[in-house]
């Protein structure tokens, strides 16, 4: 598929692992690339100044949640997403898929798409293929998803049923699409299954989608059954086009899935992490609330150069923690941010320079889980 607005570029392989760059209406991806999730059109306790400031160029936003409040028509009419959250460079949005497939019990599936009970005030909504697409063109994101259905990874009957409608979703959803400058991605569903997980790699990639997204991972299956899909899956999916591993974002998760060829990551891990007191490193996580911490006049990490390592000791983060100051999860955000932003470049360095490999092996001995 050709499009005037987006090209990738592969500029270096080292085994499957890939850097290219991935250009935008809104500015260039350097893949590989990970992405900050802005549920709702914000990326929870940090400015978009301060997102630039960690190294962001991509910023994920929620279909699901932004249709419900404030609505996407009213995005729309004050000027899309970017002016909407002030975020210059490109943004992606999900299509809602995730979403449905989490609300159990809340919603019913058929052919033509799923009827859902909202979260905020228990009112009816629908989302069809031509009604998630129509949603995310007026959103305004770079790049737009597929409406999808997410199965239980482990279940083939429902894997087989929920790929095969994904399929279907995939081209009502090609045929919907109407903005040239938004990159509309087809997702590979089926579970953990190979055969599935082939049959819908083939399918999608057929489609001529300008990139592609791996589902239904890292929803409940374990490491070893998502890191063989990912592979497994990659050996099969167009090698000059991007790859996007949806919701996936731990460190380790991000050397190994570059390992594997993918292209772009998102998770709300780093920003969630430091909610709840914890801080990402290059060799594993560190509980800030913790006593040791009480009188220790060190950075999170004495290498890092983010602004919270630059200015900050883990005592003070301590104090903002036991004290319930807002602060302390604006500063463990921006460093973690940061720690993850940071290892994607190194990783891409690394393949420019032709050492991913030990890269990778030198990083995974360090870092405990």
């Amino acid at each position: 598929m050709s499009n005037r607005f987006f090209q990738f570029d592969l500029l270096a392989q080292d085994g499957q692992a890939r850097a290219g760059v991935f250009t935008t209406p809104h500015g260039d991806l350097h893949t590989p690339v990970f992405a900050p999730v802005g549920t709702q059109a914000t990326v929870k306790a940090v400015t978009p100044a301060q997102l630039e400031e960690v190294g962001a160029s991509l910023v994920l936003a929620n279909t699901y949640h932004l249709y419900l409040r404030p609505g996407s028509q009213l995005i729309a009419d004050l000027g899309g997403l970017h002016e909407y959250m002030q975020w210059p460079q490109p943004i992606l949005t999900d299509s809602g898929g995730y979403q449905v497939f989490s609300l159990a019990g809340m919603r019913k599936i058929d052919e033509d798409g799923v009827t859902f009970k909202s979260y905020i005030d228990g009112s009816m909504h629908r989302f069809t293929p031509e009604s998630a697409t129509a949603i995310q063109e007026q959103l305004g994101a770079d790049i737009i998803m597929a409406f999808d259905e997410c199965a239980i990874p482990d279940q083939y009957d429902y894997s087989l049923k929920a790929m095969e409608r994904t399929h279907r979703w995939a081209e009502r959803c090609q045929a919907a699409h109407t903005r040239q400058d938004q990159a509309l991605f087809g997702i590979v569903q089926g579970g953990i299954f190979p055969d599935l997980r082939e049959k819908s790699a083939r399918f999608i990639s057929n489609l001529d989608f300008p990139g592609h997204a791996i589902g239904g991972l890292s929803v409940g299956e374990s490491k070893t059954d998502m890191y063989r899909t990912i592979e497994f899956v990659n050996t099969i999916l167009p090698v000059e086009k991007p790859r996007y591993l949806m919701g996936v974002g731990s460190p380790e998760d991000l050397i190994h899935g570059i390992q594997r060829g993918i292209d772009i990551f998102d998770c709300v891990l780093p920003t969630r992490l430091a909610r709840h007191q914890a801080a990402m490193t290059f060799t594993g996580r560190l509980n800030l609330l913790n006593s040791v911490h009480t009188r220790d006049p060190r950075p999170i990490d004495e290498t890092c150069v983010c602004y919270t390592c630059q200015h900050f000791s883990r005592a003070y983060l301590r104090h903002l923690i036991q004290a319930k100051e807002i602060l302390a999860a604006t500063l463990i955000s921006i460093h973690n941010l940061h720690t993850l932003i940071e290892l994607a470049r190194r990783a891409r360095q690394a393949i420019l320079e032709g050492n991913f490999q030990p890269f990778a092996t030198s990083f995974l001995e360090n870092y405990k889980v």
